[in-house]
């Protein structure tokens, strides 16, 4: 049970942390990359702003009056990033397409030439087809421009701020696994120490529970005795009679208490055993009951189903979820043992027509001294102990065991490894 709470707990923890990690990766990553894109794509619009055609001789035109368009006079307002380190180490190309007959009228392929006058073209021409006006083409962005009589396509390389981003994501990457790997260790610290506590606590539950059982044992005993004498001596008297009900009832608590505690304190003796001989041979004694109640009794039960377990507790177990199912089954009705194998499990189900259990209540039914009705105080030696001690018999065996309501039918299933 409490495994089961600190993995919880470090399981959110460590859902929290990783959360916000990958948040702030995100944010961090994000907010880079459009920052520094945002500013790439400023340097390039600016560039093709102040782009002016350069024809080729081939091109020119024949009207010597004529003259190449020249860089505007007036710039507009706003950043100068051609002024700046940033905009003159940029690798800038560009290409020039006449909106007549989409041939190729100039190529700026920058001194590096890293990408042949055919590449560039061939860019050019499927980004003037396509209609985009910005956009990223392998590792360039680019923009195209309306210069009038032709269309301006300006590319900037983009690998530097490519490289760049990936090296950020990876790094951060790295050390933030690495954090959370020790984050995940510190998580499994608070965890013990926050359980630590209440595990503490119900360990002294368990203990008080052994002791309290074994000291009432005894004057329990004293009174059974002392109150027969009486009665031999003095015959028939109203009084006695209902000391020794109260007391066969705090007997009957006592043992029930003393059984848990043994069942939850002390490991019990495994062996080879057959459950499938077990579980028969508890159900053969409970026809008779089931009979006289008008109740109807059907099992399928898997023969030479042999686990490792305590015979004992596995019968115990068998007649406490057989004896639930009577008691709680409507006149008339059908109560349904089931024994099977699947694959490493032995799955023993127990079922019974009744009243539906509502699903608040099915939280607690194997908590100690938890009645779903509460009207009934005991008067029938029943303390809401008997689920508590068939989950400590399943857990004992490395099992689970869980109850289900469907269609009018109330189940059992006890769950528990082969070996």
């Amino acid at each position: 049970m409490f495994k089961k709470s600190k993995r919880k707990i470090v399981a959110a923890i460590m859902s929290a942390l990783v959360l916000l990690f990958l948040g702030t990766l995100a944010v961090i990553y994000l907010s880079s990359y459009r920052e520094v894109a945002s500013t790439n794509r400023d340097m390039l619009e600016r560039y093709a702003q102040l782009y002016a055609l350069k024809l080729r001789p081939e091109n020119l035109p024949e009207n010597p009056g004529q003259q190449n368009p020249s860089i505007p006079s007036h710039k507009p307002d706003g950043p100068r990033f051609e002024d700046t380190p940033a905009f003159q180490l940029s690798t800038f190309y560009s290409v020039a397409v006449s909106k007549d007959d989409r041939s190729i009228l100039s190529v700026d392929n920058s001194s590096r030439e890293i990408y042949t006058d055919a590449e560039l073209q061939k860019y050019a021409l499927q980004i003037v087809e396509s209609r985009k006006s910005n956009g990223i083409k392998e590792r360039l962005i680019y923009v195209a421009v309306d210069k009038g009589s032709y269309t301006l396509v300006a590319f900037m390389d983009n690998t530097i701020m490519q490289d760049s981003m990936t090296t950020l994501f990876r790094y951060t990457l790295i050390f933030g696994s690495i954090a959370i790997i020790l984050l995940f260790f510190v998580a499994i610290f608070l965890a013990n120490r926050i359980v630590h506590p209440l595990e503490e606590s119900y360990q002294k539950q368990k203990q008080f529970i052994s002791d309290a059982g074994h000291e009432l044992k005894t004057p329990v005993s004293v009174i059974s005795a002392n109150t027969e004498m009486l009665q031999r001596e003095i015959g028939e008297n109203q009084w006695l009679n209902n000391i020794q009900y109260e007391n066969a009832r705090m007997g009957a608590l006592v043992t029930q208490l003393l059984e848990l505690a043994r069942t939850e304190n002390v490991t019990p003796e495994m062996s080879n055993v057959d459950l499938g001989w077990i579980v028969m041979g508890e159900t053969l004694p409970f026809e008779t009951v089931i009979f006289e109640k008008g109740l109807k009794l059907q099992s399928d039960v898997t023969e030479n189903l042999c686990i490792v377990g305590n015979a004992a507790q596995l019968s115990q177990l068998v007649s406490i979820l057989l004896d639930n199912a009577i008691r709680h089954s409507r006149p008339g009705g059908m109560i349904h043992v089931e024994l099977r194998r699947e694959k490493t499990h032995a799955i023993l189900t127990v079922s019974n027509e009744g009243t539906p259990i509502p699903a608040e209540q099915q939280k607690h039914l194997f908590d100690r001294f938890y009645r779903a009705d509460e009207a009934r105080t005991g008067e029938d030696n029943r303390y809401g102990l008997g689920l508590a001690i068939a989950r400590a018999i399943v857990t004992a065996h490395h099992g689970r065991i869980s109850i289900s309501c469907h269609d009018g039918i109330i189940e059992f299933t006890a769950i528990i490894p082969v070996s």
